[in-house]
């Protein structure tokens, strides 16, 4: 397996994961209009379009922002070509989740509006995932050297940690997982509740994965992605502490 992955047309060579990326974002938009079809939405389609303007604003910023603090030289000589060329979907969705937030109060939005966007989410993140792993150690997204069963040659002769397969089979759960859910949510579920579950299970997951790739740490032996992660949690304490009173209710 050569990697990166490159697709002739033309007479002109592309990375095959400029391709994966526009799949992502055109099918999982399909896949959300597909689902709303077969649920009541009870956001009118005004403010749904403003949620969604939001979470695609918030999500470029963020996406650009945490992506190049991920980046060493970005604490040494920041530039704006710096910024332009970084970005991870991680800091997207923290982005997404303060656009969303800014853009419901400005137009007086009360109802929570994620757990429509979960599984199209899921379903775009695997097929940008396999777009990451097709660039091998192009892109940052590449695991360290490793002796388990799982280490791969990436393109550099190397063992490494296939993190981005890691992820796709993590995300192959979390679409089943979901899909689980919300046909049977459990008693004390709330609109809003699976998008949080989502975020706390995908940050948790990635604060995970930052132990298998090559790590800048920024505070207290943690990366930028880590400490996201870690500020995710704190914001939803409210949703852990409804969801452990749940628990203990249950097991008493």
């Amino acid at each position: 397996m050569n990697l990166p992955w490159k697709i002739s047309l033309f007479g002109e060579s592309f990375y095959l994961h400029i391709i994966f990326e526009a799949l992502a974002f055109f099918i999982g938009i399909r896949y959300y209009y597909f689902l709303r079809k077969q649920q009541p939405d009870y956001i009118s389609d005004t403010n749904r379009l403003w949620i969604l303007l939001g979470a695609m604003f918030g999500a470029l910023l963020g996406s650009r922002i945490i992506g190049v603090m991920e980046v060493p030289e970005f604490y040494k000589n920041f530039t704006f070509q710096l910024l332009y060329n970084n970005k991870t979907v991680l800091g997207g969705f923290l982005g997404g989740l303060f656009g969303v937030e800014i853009f419901k109060h400005f137009v007086g939005e009360k109802q929570s509006s994620g757990d429509l966007y979960v599984l199209p989410i899921i379903l775009a993140l695997f097929i940008g995932r396999i777009g990451c792993f097709s660039m091998g150690i192009a892109e940052t997204t590449f695991g360290t050297e490793t002796h388990f069963f799982t280490g791969m040659d990436l393109g550099d002769g190397k063992l490494r940690h296939p993190v981005m397969l890691y992820e796709m089979l993590f995300l192959t759960l979390l679409f089943v997982f979901f899909k689980v859910l919300y046909r049977k949510k459990f008693k004390n579920y709330q609109l809003g509740d699976g998008f949080k579950i989502f975020m706390l299970l995908y940050f948790g997951f990635r604060f995970l994965m930052e132990f298998l790739k090559p790590r800048y740490e920024i505070f207290l032996g943690l990366t930028i992605i880590q400490w996201c992660g870690i500020f995710v949690y704190l914001y939803y304490w409210k949703f852990f502490l409804r969801f452990f009173r749940y628990y203990n209710q249950n097991q008493n």
